[in-house]
């Protein structure tokens, strides 16, 4: 694991990652990992850390194939990155699969 990598990982929210070793987790090999807990459970801060390791369109290609992000976190990517919700593989999902009590 190269140095910027080692700095990266120890620098975020450690209540982001409690279950993982952060001296032997790669965040090259698991971005779809980092970025959703980040969006979700992460300060501003650990979002400006994945935002400058990352980049915008890694961020932006990630969160659009993951499964699930909570509508808070895709707004804010969404918001962020100026992409439309519909592209991304969470909403599509969401909307394919309503249930009673988030309708």
């Amino acid at each position: 694991m190269a140095n910027n990598s080692e700095t990266f990982i120890s620098r975020l929210s450690p209540v982001c990652f409690w279950d993982i070793d952060k001296d032997t987790f790669d965040p090259d090999q698991y971005p779809a990992h980092i970025i959703p807990r980040v969006l979700e459970y992460g300060t501003l801060g650990d979002w400006r850390l994945i935002k400058a390791y990352y980049g915008m369109d890694k961020i932006v290609e990630v969160c659009k194939n993951i499964r699930t992000l909570d509508a808070v976190s895709l707004a804010f990517i969404c918001a962020m990155s100026g992409t439309k919700k519909e592209d991304y593989r969470c909403y599509r999902i969401r909307q394919s699969n309503p249930t009673l009590w988030n309708s």
